[in-house]
């Protein structure tokens, strides 16, 4: 796992050096063991290396024989020996014993389309000399970042955005729209940023830089749910061998390695199958509070049945404070989910231990396992009535009190389908954005959230209610929040996380279950708890997702709700927000008039990014965390 950092220079003068190092310095926590730059004609490729197969070859950038194809690459590719293999049939030569080496060979022989061939995690930019153009690509699901911005002499791109703001001729502008649509998905939808100028390259996606320009923007692969009726047993058997396949095939690595363990049926099934293999070292967070303490009892239940090398930490609510600007800094975007501290801390330990962490992040888009996915089968009735009569069921029950038993489900009865799902979080409405954020969708011209998600929603008009919310979470939902947090917060560490569902080969396998047995009987992601049954206990197959709960209700009202009040009143924002208004959902969330939390820690997450990144009043700077020294003192003792 790495970083990488990039400059196509407009003018056609060679890239200063002196700014191609100072992007990559911003991202010396991704890549502590080593670096690298390389320069040539008007390109610039930068890389960060943390050592994880072939340490002692493997530097980079990498070229090919004669050094007419350049790579910086960040990412694991999890078939790279078999397709050597087949390169060394057709007459290459290999330097090193690397995966990236593998990928510039594979380009020579396909070009662009290199990326269709690659099963794993990555984002990698390709110096092609002899066409003159730079290709930058991403993974299939997104797991690896990647980020680009263009500006009057040169277009850039980098692993993360904190890079991209090293170069003189990157603005830190906050983006309206990226805005106005994180307040309700609490986090900026893919391709934006909230940085002006600023986007992600989708996932599943290459660009090509030539002649100063991007010329192209390709989707090169796209979900596709094709159900299969075959019998129940067929999914069962052939979901326990798949995700066994994945999970061996991620254990790649010249380095100690582990995984993360919480209390659900995911990550248990992760440990449950490395432990078929080598003794496992497992790593769980808990906070002081309501309900952090249960996920510490439950994962350290598993931990002990499955025989595994468990370590564990409790976090306090002054801890998790203090480390919050740190958190934000290495987000680079404000990202309102409270679990993402958790990931921190709980990476913050494994660090010490291990390199590499498998986790169990995709498995409820891939089977189906959010519990919001019942919704469809709970709301059928409505379906039968037309659209007229179910607004005005829906207008009926928006007079009920708040809190009203059915008035909710009135409400989500009489919207349809893309109305009321836009993905796994919804925290502001567009009514409510309107009284206290100052901006104007209508003159500024800016897409509501409707907007965001209806393209997903074309695309997957063909599957029935419950397929078309997993495609718009794998769209939304899981590149824009589990995704991001998951890279930025074990990166910050250090420490490469690989996630094992989120496999090109399973979820072409799962996604030909058929719906009735992903969401059977009620209980979600069937097929999955059905095949791990028998290597894991009952209790655990079927307890309900936990995730890392955190008291941040609790929390605003006591711990935290001085330094609300503090970051509110001393952010410079009044230009975009009433800060009136928002005191005032604090206030009524203390008193317990309302449970504001999630738009409390909405907005808080927004004014801390802001302070970090746009007002500068709140310093940071990169470093490699202290763990690492002890990561390779008990290495040294292990080996």
């Amino acid at each position: 796992m790495c970083g990488i950092v990039g400059l196509f220079n407009k003018t056609g003068q060679p890239v200063d050096q002196s700014v191609l190092e100072r992007m990559s310095d911003q991202i010396v926590h991704r890549g502590p063991d080593d670096m690298g730059v390389h320069l040539q004609d008007n390109i610039g490729l930068g890389f960060r290396r943390l050592s994880i197969i072939d340490l002692e070859g493997g530097h980079q950038p990498l070229s090919n024989e004669d050094g007419t194809v350049w790579i910086s690459f960040n990412g694991e590719i999890y078939n790279y020996q078999e397709i050597r293999r087949w390169l060394l049939e057709r007459g290459h030569q290999f330097k090193t014993d690397s995966d990236t080496e593998v990928i510039v060979h594979l380009y020579e022989e396909k070009g662009v389309d290199c990326v269709k061939e690659l099963r794993g995690m990555f984002s990698f930019a390709i110096y092609d000399s002899k066409n003159r153009h730079v290709m930058v690509a991403r993974d299939h699901f997104g797991i690896k970042p990647c980020y680009y911005t263009e500006t009057d002499d040169a277009i850039l791109w980098g692993s993360e955005i904190k890079s991209l703001l090293e170069h003189p001729g990157v603005r830190r502008e906050v983006n309206p729209e990226s805005f106005w649509n994180y307040l309700t998905f609490q986090y900026a939808p893919d391709p934006l940023t909230m940085f002006k100028g600023i986007h992600k390259l989708p996932a599943a996606h290459y660009m090509v830089i030539k002649d100063g320009k991007i010329r192209a923007m390709e989707r090169y692969w796209d979900l596709k749910f094709e159900e299969e009726q075959r019998p129940l047993s067929y999914y069962v058997e052939g979901t326990r061998e798949i995700v066994r396949n994945s999970v061996q095939a991620h254990m790649n690595s010249d380095v100690p390695r582990g995984a993360f363990l919480s209390s659900g049926v995911d990550s248990s099934t992760i440990v449950a199958l490395l432990k078929e293999m080598e003794q496992v070292k497992t790593f769980t967070v808990g906070f002081e509070g309501a309900g952090g303490q249960s996920e510490l009892a439950y994962a350290r239940e598993t931990a002990k049945i499955l025989g595994t090398e468990h370590r564990d930490v409790t976090i306090t609510a002054q801890q998790y404070l203090e480390a919050l600007p740190k958190l934000m800094f290495h987000q680079d975007e404000p990202i309102a989910d409270p679990s993402a501290i958790g990931l921190y801390f709980v990476s913050e330990l494994a660090s010490q231990f291990i390199t590499v962490v498998l986790s169990g992040e995709g498995a409820d888009e891939v089977f189906g396992g959010y519990t919001i996915y019942r919704e469809p089968l709970s709301l059928k009735m409505f379906d039968y009535l037309p659209l007229s009569v179910r607004r005005s069921l829906g207008s009926m029950a928006s007079m009920l009190p708040e809190g009203l038993k059915g008035r909710s489900f009135m409400m989500r009865g009489s919207k349809t389908l893309q109305e009321r799902f836009v993905g796994n979080a919804f925290i502001f409405g567009e009514q409510m954005k309107e009284e206290f954020v100052r901006l104007n969708p209508e003159t500024m011209n800016l897409r509501r959230y409707l907007d965001i998600t209806q393209p997903h929603y074309d695309r997957a008009s063909n599957y029935d209610p419950v397929t078309q919310m997993q495609y718009i979470d794998f769209h939304t939902w899981l590149p824009g929040d589990i995704l991001m947090k998951a890279d930025k917060m074990t990166m910050a560490n250090s420490l490469e996380l690989r996630v094992p569902f989120l496999d090109k080969e399973v979820f072409e396998f799962a996604s030909k279950i058929p719906m009735e047995y992903r969401l059977m009987n009620g209980t979600t992601k069937y097929v999955l708890r059905e095949a791990v049954k028998d290597i894991l206990p009952r209790e655990v197959a079927e307890r309900p997702k936990l995730g890392f709960p955190i008291p941040t209700r609790q929390w605003l009202r006591n711990e935290h709700y001085n330094w609300a009040r503090e970051l509110i009143d001393s952010s410079n924002v009044d230009h975009l927000i009433n800060k009136k208004f928002v005191l005032n959902l604090l206030e009524e969330h203390k008193n317990g008039v309302r449970d504001n939390a999630r738009k409390v820690w909405t907005v808080l997450m927004f004014l801390l990014w802001h302070q970090i990144y746009v007002e500068r009043s709140v310093q940071i700077k990169p470093e490699v965390t202290p763990n690492i020294q002890k990561r390779r003192a008990h290495y040294a003792q292990t080996v």
